[in-house]
This record gives structure tokens, C-alpha cells and sequence, in this order.
């Protein structure tokens, strides 16, 4: 059985640090399973989940990563699953939906959906935002398996929400979101 880690590294951005930092894994014979990304600010963050041998331990690892050669410090920080601890499946639940909301820029509009999505038992799967000529975008991935309420009432909260907020908001299934927002390659 293999043991499984769950990496995160953040350094200032350049080209290369997924290659290296998947590099180190590769070279302790790890097994990337999922990845994710992003670049914020100029600086890049990455989670990743992989597994090793019984024999890789945090410390090497740690160490495989501190000796890439860089100019740039990466922030590492790992953690070992114990045995027996099972991973979820990757990928949005069977019940998810997308939340767009959209508005003016002000101080609380993240907190203020994060505590609604809380206040009402549901779960964000992911969340993006952007800040572009005073305008406040967010899209969250929500998972509403345990919502404490049906969705048709959850929606008209969250109009009720909305105007309160001066903020636009749309939810849809995670499924019609992926069909119109789909990008085709011919």
C-alpha cells in the first residue's frame, strides 16, 4: 500500500515550478493523482495529492523540494495521511451547482456569501474571485447535498440576498453551467 501526501507549495511566480516541483515527486518515485493551480498577485500556489512508497517519509520530500535550484523560495507545506484514511473522489458532487455573483466592489461581499452558503448548510467546493475596474466577480462551486432548505426557496433567497447586497447573482446546475459555458476545439 502506498502512503499519500498532501503537498502545497507557494513561490513567486516564474515558468517551471510545476515541472520542478512534480519533478521532486517523480524523482522519489511519487505518483501525482490531482493537482491544482493558480497564480494570484504574481505569486503561484499549487496543492497537490500524491502517493509514495512507505519508505518516502515528509522529510524527504521537503528536502527534494528545497534543493531545486531557484531563485525563487518556495513555501512548502506537507501533510502525511495516516493509513486507513480514505480520499474522496476529486471531482464536483453529484448535487453541485455554480453561484455567479457580481457587483460593486465593497469591503464583506465574500463574507457575506461564504457566511449565506454557511447559514444555510452548504458546502463551497471551489471559489474564485476578481477585482476589474470596480467590479467584484465571484464564481463558487457549491455543493447542496445538505442545504437546509429546498432549492427553489434557497433561490429566492438568494434574490432577497442579492438586492439587499446590490449584487447580481446567478445559480444554476453544475451541469447546464458546464453545457453553456462549454468551449469547443475544431
Amino acid at each position: 500500500m502506498r502512503k499519500q501526501m498532501i503537498i502545497s507549495v507557494m513561490s513567486k511566480d516564474r515558468p517551471g515550478i510545476i515541472a520542478s516541483i512534480t519533478g521532486a515527486i517523480y524523482k522519489l518515485g511519487g505518483d501525482v493523482a490531482d493537482l491544482n493551480q493558480t497564480v494570484l498577485c504574481g505569486y503561484l500556489t499549487m496543492i497537490l495529492n500524491a502517493s509514495f512508497e512507505e519508505s518516502v517519509t515528509k522529510e524527504d520530500l521537503h528536502a527534494a523540494i528545497s534543493h531545486i535550484k531557484t531563485n525563487c523560495k518556495f513555501e512548502v507545506s506537507i501533510k502525511e495521511l495516516a493509513s486507513g484514511d480514505t480520499l474522496e473522489t476529486s471531482g464536483p458532487p453529484e448535487d453541485t451547482y455554480i453561484l455567479t455573483v457580481q457587483g460593486p466592489n465593497k469591503g464583506g461581499i465574500v463574507h457575506g456569501i461564504s457566511q449565506f452558503c454557511f447559514d444555510h448548510n452548504i458546502n463551497i467546493f471551489d471559489l474564485a474571485t476578481t477585482l476589474k475596474d470596480g467590479q467584484y466577480t465571484m464564481a463558487l462551486q457549491l455543493d447542496l447535498k445538505t442545504c437546509t432548505c429546498p432549492i427553489g426557496e434557497l433561490q429566492q433567497k438568494l434574490e432577497t440576498y442579492s438586492a439587499e447586497n446590490d449584487l447580481t447573482v446567478m445559480m444554476q446546475h453544475n451541469d447546464i453551467f458546464q453545457v453553456t459555458n462549454e468551449i469547443t476545439l475544431h
